[in-house]
């Protein structure tokens, strides 16, 4: 995670020193920067036009340049930057969609519901034509839609009644308002009455009506009064101009920001005395002034700070941010940095998104689940002044020169979309490879995998945990939660057997109990290496005699045994002496001659002591079919039968994961069984 961190920081990095080189360029080539004023007297009377139309002022009652450009300057300065924006904007043919509502829900919806933004909506009355035709309505969607206002059409053929109840008999115009003054709040629906339906009339009407949710003031008593009060909003903009009604850009913001900023106009155009505004600070016509508990901050004296919609909200937003921006700003940082994912991870490529996938999903899961405590928080009433202090904070910092930069980066990137992926692909590609590098010279198997490699190895670890159980505990026994063995029944599902067998870890084998075998009265290891020195001139016969008595010694003891009602839970005890001796529940017969050792002899009895509580008594291995010798490693599994060690690991290791004599798996826990002590006394009736 730090790592994606520190990628997706120098990739920020990238884009503040790229940002800086593309200005440097503009200013060798064309020698202006775009904080640069422009003068409107050099423009044409085409550019003036687009200059008011991105500002949101109406000239259709202007027919010269002078009194257009008079017009622009009392709106405020105008920048190289703004210019660039508007003209781009201006070239852009791209159309705007417009929403066809299907009913009440969905006007209602999107309409209604809607508290922080302003609707247009055409309605088409039963077998009537549209108020606006097309081409004008498209015209207007592309010239209201510069400032946030969103249009659609209801036709009333889709829900006539809805439109009956509303009144809506002949075809007309809506336009939708907050009511009130306060964030979330009604709105209400306004009617258009005008019998012109020219663009330039329906424009000047929407911004009539916006306009006047504004604080007006015409009078320095009035201003002098606001000025000094003190009320619920701690942050105000005051727009000082000498206009008939506000900029159509600054209507829509004061809308956008309901509750948060509050919009003031101060309309100078017919004071006398202006003493006042210079004891307050403001000194130039046109001026916006934000004014916070801190103190007042002129917007348009650092850079990007235009006089347009865009400009002006990315620094509201900055200023006097609300949780869900803050939101939405975590969540692309955190899949910014997800996707970094998609170049650090390095192999096969089915490999690198599948990582993507699961990191994007991961990432996006905790910031959602880390943003619910904020938000309960937030609601408490105690927590108001750390939410006071927050702000201040952000306030401080986002009003310096350095935020400025990072304002003016943000537009020039939104507004080059196809820039930033392509700056984002090419640090990413670098990231790629640098880290491919360091993993070579790690010497990283990773970097070589193909995809049908990585496949094979993600299928044989998802059926391993998908059908068997990690087999790995710490002290055995232990509880399981595989105590119904869920693998026998799907072995007896899989007949015939046609499926691949899941690999099972072997980690289990190595908490498995390991002691050795030891004999009661039995000599040293060298004392009976030398006794077997003195006895290996011993002739042939007296072996064969020697093996053929013991034999029938055997034989007869497991007659007995076999025909004893109570032999189910242990053998004889007489016969389990150290030599030629059987496991208590083997069903295995004694097969071949029996090895002669220096555990041998009939009057040695086991050390059942050293044995774990939970074993059965036995002194074969029936994987070899040997006599457990004295000194010998011993090793048990969980259904309690015991082994040589390097026997019953082989046969482990070879993937028989069960028991050689009741196959129950060696990876799963038994219920111990009762031990019952061999006696010399204890003769089955």
């Amino acid at each position: 995670m730090w790592l994606k961190l520190f990628f997706l920081l120098l990739y920020f990095l990238v884009l503040f020193v790229l940002a800086r080189f593309f200005e440097a360029i503009v200013w060798y080539e064309t020698g202006i920067f775009a904080t640069q004023l422009v003068d409107p007297v050099a423009l044409s009377f085409k550019k003036l036009k687009t200059i008011l139309e991105c500002r949101g002022l109406g000239y259709s009652g202007l027919p010269e340049k002078k009194d257009v450009r008079e017009l622009v300057e009392k709106s405020g300065d105008l920048m190289e930057g703004e210019l660039y924006s508007a003209l781009k904007e201006e070239e852009a043919s791209e159309s705007v969609s417009s929403t066809n509502f299907s009913g009440e829900m969905h006007f209602y919806e999107l309409v209604e519901d809607t508290k922080d933004g302003i609707w247009l909506v055409q309605v088409i009355a039963n077998d009537r034509s549209p108020l606006v035709g097309k081409i004008h309505w498209e015209k207007m969607v592309k010239k209201v839609s510069r400032f946030g206002i969103r249009t659609g059409t209801f036709n009333c053929s889709s829900d006539p009644r809805y439109c009956r109840r509303r009144g809506w008999v002949r075809s007309t115009l809506i336009m939708s308002v907050p009511q009130t003054s306060t964030s979330k709040g009604k709105v209400m629906l306004k009617e258009y009455s005008g019998r012109k339906m020219e663009v330039e009339h329906i424009f000047k009407w929407i911004t009539a009506h916006a306009a006047s949710r504004i604080k007006t003031i015409y009078n320095a008593e009035r201003l002098k009064e606001e000025w000094n009060k003190s009320d619920q909003y701690w942050v105000k903009i005051y727009l000082f101009a000498n206009l008939d009604q506000p900029p159509a850009f600054f209507s829509a913001l004061s809308i956008k920001f309901t509750g948060r900023v509050e919009f003031i106009f101060v309309n100078v155009e017919n004071w006398d005395n202006k003493s006042y505004m210079t004891d307050i600070g403001v000194y130039s016509m046109p001026s916006y002034i934000l004014r916070t508990p801190e103190g007042i901050y002129r917007y348009g004296n650092h850079t990007g700070e235009f006089i347009s919609l865009q400009a002006m909200d990315s620094f509201l937003r900055s200023v006097q941010p609300e949780v869900n921006d803050l939101f939405v700003l975590s969540l692309v940082l955190v899949n910014l940095m997800a996707w970094m994912d998609l170049f650090i991870t390095q192999g096969a490529t089915i490999k690198r998104f599948v990582v993507l996938i699961s990191t994007l999903g991961t990432y996006n899961s905790l910031l959602i689940i880390s943003w619910l405590p904020v938000l309960g928080f937030l609601q408490l009433p105690y927590l108001d002044s750390f939410y006071e202090y927050s702000l201040k904070l952000l306030r401080y910092s986002n009003t310096t020169t350095l935020a400025s930069w990072v304002r003016a980066d943000w537009m020039f990137y939104s507004s080059h979309p196809a820039l930033f992926l392509s700056t984002y692909l090419g640090h990413g590609l670098l990231v790629d490879y640098f880290e491919k590098k360091r993993r070579r010279n790690n010497n990283n198997d990773e970097v070589n995998a193909n995809n049908l490699e990585w496949l094979s190895s993600l299928w044989d670890w998802y059926t391993s945990y998908l059908f068997h159980p990690i087999a790995s505990f710490q002290n055995f026994p232990v509880e399981s939660d595989w105590d119904e063995d869920p693998d026998l029944f799907l072995e007896r599902l899989a007949f015939p057997d046609l499926w691949l067998h899941p690999l099972i870890p072997t980690d289990y084998i190595k908490n498995l109990p390991v002691w050795r075998f030891k004999c009661l009265g039995v000599q040293s290891e060298e004392e009976m290496l030398e006794g077997s020195q003195d006895t290996e001139n011993d002739s042939d016969s007296e072996s064969i005699d020697a093996f053929s008595s013991e034999k029938e010694v055997f034989e007869d003891k497991q007659n007995v045994v076999h025909n004893s009602p109570g032999r189910a839970s242990h053998c004889d005890p007489e016969a389990c002496s150290c030599a030629n001796k059987y496991c208590q529940t083997s069903p295995y017969a004694r097969k071949g001659r029996s090895y002669g050792s220096y555990s041998t002899s009939e009057d040695m009895e086991p050390d059942w002591l050293t044995w774990p509580a939970d074993m059965l008594h036995c002194t074969e291995c029936v994987v070899c079919l040997e006599n457990f010798e004295n000194g010998c490693l011993l090793m048990g599994l969980p259904c309690g039968h015991v082994f040589h060690q390097n026997c019953i690991v082989m046969w482990l290791a070879g993937g028989r994961h069960c028991c050689p004599v009741c196959r129950w798996p060696s990876y799963k826990k038994k219920q111990p069984y009762a031990q019952h002590q061999p006696l010399s006394n204890d003769v089955p009736s």
